[in-house]
């Protein structure tokens, strides 16, 4: 877990450096690690984006996904990975850096349990800006409709550069700078309360790091649900009539019916896919930093 607010960082020190430099180590090895469930997820994931861009049942974008068959149902899989990993690096790295230099100088203008959170606002709007284009090629290639005219990772990835970067690559960037903001900010200024309360019920160190990364990325996906669906749909075409955030929403609103239960269609498996894959990571992020402090 990153520092409490109530602890001090050795201002200007060797070990000052040394905690945000471990913060990117542990981050990258615990987001590498949680790879796994990552990959293991995966259909999960794809079958929640189906339902995303074409609002289907359950069952219609698993019938999709096994009729297109099991060599396109991990199409799309490597840039998840790579941002899984790259991904846990920056976040925890930045939040805890952003959180010592806050700490430093904000001299009690700023609350100090309110620093976790601001630090992890920091932290997701750099994160928005290194992970938007990852995210824009993801969403193209598990895109079925797309398979076509845009068949292998590279032909994307030529597409999308012979756009300007806010029609290619950062497509969907103000949604997602928000979206990523967001959930930093609440993840890392709920998790260390969660884990409080979790742990006086009575459970271990490492579940309850895993149950407090797994409630608090679970409220913070649903809560942001509708941003994701907002992004999913903005990425997943290349070409074709471009729209604002606005419109785009609005479009994606009247598709939806002006129903909220069917814009959160696919909700509950991204409510598994967050608990496995976030309740994991903070797991071992945690123990990686008891082991070292």
């Amino acid at each position: 877990m990153t520092q409490s607010p109530d602890s001090k960082p050795d201002e200007g020190g060797p070990g000052h450096s040394m905690v945000r430099f471990h913060s990117f180590l542990h981050g990258g090895t615990s987001s590498l690690l949680s790879t796994i469930p990552t990959l293991v997820v995966f259909p999960v994931y794809k079958t929640v984006f189906r339902q995303q861009i074409h609002n289907n049942p359950v069952h219609q974008a698993v019938g999709q996904l096994y009729k297109e068959g099991p060599v396109k149902l991990y199409r799309g899989v490597a840039p998840p990975l790579l941002m899984r990993t790259l991904n846990g690096t920056l976040l925890f790295g930045l939040q805890d850096t952003i959180f010592c230099q806050l700490s430093l100088s904000s001299q009690n203008i700023i609350s100090t349990s309110a620093l976790p959170a601001l630090a992890g606002f920091g932290a997701g709007v750099v994160e928005a800006v290194v992970f938007t284009p990852f995210e824009r090629v993801q969403n193209v290639l598990q895109n079925g409709q797309n398979d076509r005219h845009l068949p292998t990772l590279q032909s994307v990835l030529v597409r999308l550069k012979a756009q300007r970067p806010a029609l290619g690559y950062y497509r969907a960037f103000l949604p997602i700078a928000a979206r990523n903001a967001l959930g930093s900010s609440l993840y890392f200024g709920l998790k260390g309360p969660v884990y409080a309360v979790v742990e006086g019920q009575g459970l271990s160190p490492l579940a309850s790091s895993f149950v407090s990364g797994a409630l608090t990325s679970m409220a913070i996906s649903l809560a942001l649900y509708p941003l994701s669906v907002l992004v999913a749909n903005m990425q997943a075409q290349v070409g074709g009539e471009v729209k604002g955030v606005v419109a785009c929403w609005r479009m994606l609103w009247k598709s939806r019916q002006r129903s909220v239960t069917l814009l959160y269609r696919g909700g509950s498996l991204v409510i598994l896919r967050s608990c496995i894959t976030w309740g994991i990571t903070t797991a071992l992020y945690d123990r990686q930093v008891k082991r070292s402090g």
